[in-house]
C-alpha cells in the first residue's frame, strides 16, 4: 500500500476547534468530534490497520473461553513501530494538534497506540479509567478513539460518564469484572450523565485519562475496528509508579525514562509543538 498525496496533505491539515468545544472538553473530560477524518483516509487506514492486525494477532483461544478482558477485544500495541503506513496516521499533526488544543498544552508526544478490534459476539469493556495504568505525573493525557467504520450502538461504541474525572473512588481498579460492578454502582449515586451514542463515519472521540468509560458488547455481525492513540503533554514527567501495572507500562512504553524527568525515550517522540 502507498499513501496518496491527498491523504498525506489531509493528515497535516488543521481541524478547527471552537471555544465551545474546548470548554466542553474541559468540563466533561471527553468530546466527540465529527468529520475529523474523511472517507478516503478512513478507507485507506481501515485496510492498512486490518492487514497489520491480522499479521500481529496471536489470539487463538475461542471467544467463550476467554476472560472478560479477553472477550472485550483483540488488542495490538504500538503499530507505528511495526508499520510505516500506519505510522502516518499515528503521527498525524491533524490529530495531535486537536489533542494539544483540547488539553491546552503547547505540544504533545506519543505514549503509545493500540488497535482494539471487538469481534462479533465480543463482550463488554468494563468501566475503568485508563490512567490507572500510566506512571504519568499529571492528568494532561488524552486518548483518541478512532472507529474505522461507522459504529452503531449494536457494535459497542464508547460510553462516557461525563465529568467523572472528578471522582477519586475507583481509580485504583484495573479493568475487570470488579471494576465493572464497583464503578457502575459508584457512578449511579454521583449523578454524572452517561453518554453513549453511535459514531458516524469520520467521527472521533477524545477522552482524558481519568474520565470513567466503558463499551458495550458487539451484538452485530461485523468486527468493530478501532484504532486508538494516547498522547500526553510534551512536558510530561515520569512519576514513581503507584502499582505493578504502572511499573510494566514504564518499562514497556517509556524505556529508559527516569522518575521526575521529562519522558523523552525513542518511543515517545513529540508529534506536535506550537514552537515548530
Amino acid at each position: 500500500m502507498k499513501l496518496t498525496s491527498s491523504i498525506s496533505r489531509f493528515l497535516n491539515e488543521p481541524y478547527s476547534l471552537t471555544t465551545w468545544q474546548i470548554n466542553f472538553y474541559k468540563e466533561n473530560s471527553f468530546i466527540k468530534l465529527k468529520h475529523v477524518l474523511n472517507e478516503e483516509t478512513l478507507s485507506f487506514f481501515n485496510e492498512a490497520i486490518t492487514k497489520r492486525v491480522a499479521v500481529l494477532n496471536t489470539e487463538s483461544t475461542p471467544l467463550e473461553e476467554r476472560t472478560t478482558y479477553g472477550k472485550a477485544f483483540l488488542q495490538l500495541f504500538n503499530l507505528w513501530v511495526e508499520d510505516e503506513i500506519v505510522k502516518e496516521l499515528i503521527f498525524s499533526k491533524r490529530l495531535a494538534r486537536i489533542a494539544a488544543e483540547l488539553m491546552e498544552v503547547d505540544g504533545v508526544r506519543i505514549y503509545h497506540d493500540q488497535a482494539l478490534f471487538k469481534e462479533s459476539g465480543g463482550g463488554i469493556t468494563p468501566w475503568h479509567a485508563d490512567q490507572y495504568y500510566w506512571p504519568l505525573e499529571t492528568d494532561k493525557t488524552i486518548t483518541v478513539w478512532i472507529p474505522l467504520q461507522a459504529t452503531t450502538l449494536e457494535m459497542g461504541p464508547l460510553e462516557f460518564s461525563a465529568g467523572s474525572h472528578q471522582i477519586v473512588s475507583g481509580r485504583e481498579l484495573k479493568i475487570d469484572d470488579e471494576s465493572e460492578i464497583l464503578i457502575r454502582e459508584n457512578l449511579k449515586v454521583t449523578g454524572f450523565k452517561h453518554v453513549v451514542e453511535p459514531f458516524d463515519l469520520g467521527e472521533v472521540s477524545f477522552h482524558s485519562g481519568w474520565v470513567f468509560h466503558r463499551a458495550g458488547a458487539n451484538q452485530s455481525n461485523e468486527m468493530r475496528k478501532v484504532m486508538t492513540i494516547i498522547y500526553m503533554d510534551a512536558a510530561m514527567k515520569l512519576k514513581q509508579p503507584d502499582n505493578e501495572n504502572q511499573v510494566i507500562d514504564w518499562h514497556t512504553w517509556c524505556p529508559g525514562a527516569e522518575v521526575g524527568k521529562v519522558i523523552n525515550s525513542p518511543l515517545n517522540p513529540v508529534i506536535f509543538s506550537e514552537f515548530n
